[in-house]
């Protein structure tokens, strides 16, 4: 059976002026514990009033088949259910698979709601393949929360290099939803072990 989105108000995501929200995207593919350490390091460290888990219909970057959207998009509700964390098919909504697209709809809908773009350092060292990455780090401040054995490429990633002057430290983190883009920061406390790769793989065997 084929998944139809749901055309629900954005109101029912709880979005409102001068609310800082963090959006955090992936196929989930499938969700597991690394994911929600993550999505709960970004909410505290950062003080985000919300943190939007953008479920993908497909990555354009991954070439196997995602699993079934309705299953995955249930999963996530069900692994981010602690308080302020709002499971979104935002983007199945819109239409729309790359993030540049998805900032320039939600941007231009809700201009006074600080967002903020969450990522793995993992995705960092692609990150400069991503559609249009410039008008994503020119539009919304970035936080990358480390992963074990991704130091090195995230410190030598092309966008770190080339946005080096526009680093935050850690210390600061709590200020970067109100900076303007472009900016970024590194939370260093250890990312979950846990990957979908792996998991997977696993499952396959």
């Amino acid at each position: 059976m084929s998944w139809t989105p749901s055309f629900r108000a954005l109101k029912t995501e709880q979005l409102a002026p001068g609310m800082t929200v963090g959006l955090f995207g992936g196929s989930f593919d499938p969700v597991h514990a690394g994911h929600v350490h993550a999505a709960e390091t970004a909410k505290r460290a950062l003080g985000l009033d919300r943190v939007w888990w953008i479920v993908s219909p497909q990555n354009p970057l991954k070439s196997h088949a995602p699993g079934e959207y309705r299953h995955r998009l249930a999963a996530v509700r069900q692994a981010a259910s602690a308080p302020g964390m709002v499971v979104s098919d935002v983007e199945a909504r819109f239409g729309v698979n790359r993030t540049a697209d998805l900032l320039e709809h939600l941007i231009g809908r809700h201009r006074r709601v600080k967002f903020v773009w969450i990522m793995g350092a993992d995705s960092l060292g692609g990150f400069h393949r991503w559609a249009r990455w410039r008008e994503i780090v020119q539009a919304v401040p970035i936080c990358v929360i480390a992963r074990p054995g991704y130091a090195v490429a995230a410190r030598f990633a092309k966008a770190a290099r080339l946005y080096r002057h526009a680093f935050i430290p850690e210390t600061r983190a709590r200020a970067l939803p109100f900076q303007p883009a472009p900016c970024w920061t590194y939370l260093t406390e250890t990312f979950h072990a846990h990957a979908s790769s792996a998991i997977r793989a696993r499952a396959a065997c």
